[in-house]
């Protein structure tokens, strides 16, 4: 499980690169509209982050659509937890907003995988 965990964590951060590069594309060199910019670069990497996972992290040799709806809806959670955890922690605690994200980062990825290994590919806890 635990080579599983760092897998998935290599691929999400492969998806920041994905999204960075994308979003200087599209927006710097492209000229899109920042908002249209950064939803494509996002679910770029998503997709991205899908495939790898599907294939490396989780090793499925079928395509499947249902896992990919799946994870985007997991995705858009963890962008949810992410922020409202930032925005606690600032409004709450007063802790700086960069240290608040990546907290806010690192449980959405801790919920992230969890609901994945559940839900997304269905894998038994414990094999």
């Amino acid at each position: 499980m635990t080579l599983t965990f760092v897998r998935f964590l290599l691929v999400g951060g492969s998806g920041v690169l994905v999204n960075s590069a994308t979003l200087f594309v599209l927006y710097q060199l492209l000229g899109l509209p920042l908002l249209w910019a950064s939803a494509m670069a996002v679910e770029l990497a998503i997709a991205s982050n899908f495939i790898w996972n599907d294939r490396w992290t989780f090793q499925r040799t079928s395509r499947s659509v249902s896992r990919f709806i799946k994870f985007n809806i997991v995705s858009l959670g963890g962008l949810v937890v992410t922020t409202a955890t930032a925005w606690l922690l600032v409004q709450a605690a007063d802790i700086n907003y960069l240290v608040a994200n990546l907290a806010g980062i690192s449980l959405a990825a801790a919920c992230n995988f969890a609901i994945n290994l559940l839900w997304t590919w269905r894998v038994a806890v414990g094999s």
